[in-house]
């Protein structure tokens, strides 16, 4: 039950009866029409600007189509007043008995309450994390790793299916440094004595790699060539690397549906035409590939710059800035063609719709490959990029270094054992994901107002504490939310329990905005101020003891109060799961 679309539809229909009437014109687009909750709580609970933006196709004045519009939404059932304010905004004030209306409902869907059918069931693909297999997560990449699970969950929830990709970046030059960095580890393994080069991984986190290797091969790598033995290291490394990362994710309970191998973009089973093959002539068909010359980019030294004949993708045609190189002069593919190809295997596979979670330093890539994807299907497919920006990690204000080459970076894993994955979760989110955030190790496990996790998982483990000293007061207090849909909820009359109803009746509105915004911190953000709300009634009730939520010589009361509570720890609980966070029921 969406309070705000029920009223948009209220709008809709008093616009027919005004043009039934002959007062406005008929078919108004009234698509720009939203109702939303006032920027001023005091100027009622409900605001339009259906006036402000179709007055100037109605042909009247804003404030002269807003009167006309008021009349009619005043006759509608649980509207108290209708004013008009300023030019022309409507602002719409509700009955009190129009809440526990609300309330009812509410309770009556129970953990359903706030799903959307926004996507209509249709699919979509998230890829996010996608880091590159050399070695365990950092705290670098946790950032999107939340914010995408996270961005699944409210998508899922909103109505869309949803596929969580992961693209295993294992065809690149990296590749080959992580398999010779394991190599060392194996002759170390072995007895020999090592020293790391410049530009290997000299991360402890490959020795027991190089054990395995040691234990499944003997000493019968060393007789054979580079060229020998790197395809069998580097399959050993990538899955011992992937191994690990799953297992990161895991501890932040991250777990995606596909895992896509770049190497079989460019596999040539048999001598057959790789898919980067295929995709390329497909698009040379349609003259979208050719072999021309680039300028020299602006800024960049002349002799940083090679000017020769490549084979280009006509990005220019569909946004870009400039055409883009498909290969390198070795002759092998760029990192674009084997993209290109990715997102066009995606769209085969079923996904118009995608997105992409990427790191803020990718922000440039952005424009090229949103082109390449409306090339490669035919402008049938759409590509949503979103950027995390960087996490600052601090431990009491003090930044925390990492450095991932150095061997010494701090790991995700780290990270998730000191403070707990709900704290690192629910952090993640509590600011835009286009936002540096500051991620304070000592701050996030404080038990205090200001550490909004807790202060969000204090209020469930309250409301269920409440809950459990209802039964002990009245054994016979049922425990199914939808059992209270019945109870006498007009009984909630004072200002603070109907603020909690307003704000739980925002839920369902706050859940389509932020999937269509693609912003989960908007949950985040939300959940802090419903918390605020329950903590502040329940002290209020700590002063005044008839705002008690258990008025034990008061059972109907009692009911209709354990009511609030009820549809208040089903939002909490709900939203929390969108964030991938627990909903405790005790905190100590």
């Amino acid at each position: 039950m969406n309070l705000y679309a029920i009223f948009a539809d209220h709008v809709r229909a008093a616009l027919a009866a005004l043009a039934a009437e002959g007062v406005l014109p008929g078919g108004l687009d009234a698509t720009r029409v939203v109702v939303e909750p006032p920027r001023d709580a005091s100027h009622g609970d409900l605001a339009t600007n259906a006036a402000m933006v179709l007055a100037k196709d109605a042909g009247l004045k804003p404030r002269d189509l807003a009167e006309k519009l008021a009349g009619k939404l005043a006759e509608v059932e649980g509207v108290a007043s209708v004013g008009v304010a300023g030019p022309g905004f409507i602002n719409i004030s509700l009955a009190p008995g129009y809440w526990p209306r609300v309330l009812a409902a509410m309770l009556g869907l129970g953990a359903a309450y706030g799903r959307a059918d926004l996507g209509g069931g249709q699919p979509i693909n998230v890829e996010y994390v996608s880091a590159n297999p050399t070695g365990p997560m950092h705290v670098g990449h946790c950032r999107g790793a939340v914010f995408g699970d996270a961005l699944a969950n409210l998508l899922a929830f909103a109505g869309w299916s949803v596929t969580r990709e992961y693209y295993i970046n294992d065809a690149g030059a990296q590749v080959d440094v992580l398999a010779r960095s394991v190599f060392l580890r194996y002759r170390e393994a072995l007895g020999e004595s090592i020293t790391i080069p410049e530009g290997l991984y000299p991360g402890d986190y490959l020795v027991p790699v190089g054990k395995a290797l040691a234990a499944t091969y003997g000493d019968t790598l060393l007789v054979k060539s580079e060229d020998q033995w790197l395809p069998l290291v580097r399959v050993a490394a990538i899955d011992a690397m992937m191994e690990m990362i799953r297992t990161d994710l895991g501890a932040l309970n991250i777990r995606h549906d596909v895992f896509f191998s770049e190497r079989t973009l460019h596999a040539r089973d048999g001598g057959n035409a790789s898919i980067i093959d295929r995709l390329l002539d497909e698009l040379r068909a349609r003259d979208l590939v050719y072999e021309g010359r680039l300028p020299p980019p602006k800024g960049a030294p002349v002799e940083d710059w090679e000017d020769r004949e490549q084979t280009l993708f006509r990005a220019t045609l569909f946004g870009d800035d400039v055409d883009r190189p498909l290969m390198k002069s070795d002759g092998s593919y760029t990192y674009f063609a084997a993209d290109i190809a990715y997102h066009k295997d995606k769209f085969d596979r079923g996904f118009k719709r995608m997105i992409d979670v990427w790191g803020a330093d990718h922000g440039g890539y952005v424009k090229r490959m949103q082109a390449a994807v409306k090339a490669a299907t035919g402008g049938e497919g759409s590509l949503d990029i979103e950027l995390c920006q960087l996490v600052r990690l601090l431990r009491a204000g003090e930044p925390v270094k990492m450095s991932k080459r150095a061997g010494d970076f701090v790991t995700l894993r780290d990270v998730v054992d000191e403070v707990g994955r709900d704290a690192v979760r629910f952090m993640m989110l509590n600011r835009k994901n286009d936002a540096v955030l500051d991620f304070d190790l000592a701050k996030v496990i404080e038990q205090t107002r200001e550490n909004p996790v807790f202060y969000v998982q204090y209020a469930h483990a309250r409301a269920s504490s409440i809950l459990r000293n209802a039964r002990i007061a009245f054994p016979e207090l049922p425990r199914e939310p939808a059992a209270f849909a019945s109870a006498e909820l007009d009984r909630l009359t004072d200002e603070g329990e109907i603020g909690l109803a307003r704000l739980v009746a925002g839920y369902p509105r706050l859940i389509e905005q932020a999937a269509a915004a693609r912003e989960p911190h908007r949950v985040a953000f939300y959940l802090y101020d419903l918390a605020s709300a329950l903590h502040a009634q329940w002290n209020r009730g700590k002063d005044s003891p008839h705002l008690r939520f258990i008025i034990e010589d008061d059972r109907v009361l009692t009911y209709a109060r354990i009511g609030l509570i009820h549809a208040t720890a089903l939002v909490i609980a709900s939203g929390l799961s969108v964030l991938g966070v627990d909903a405790p029921e005790e905190m100590r």
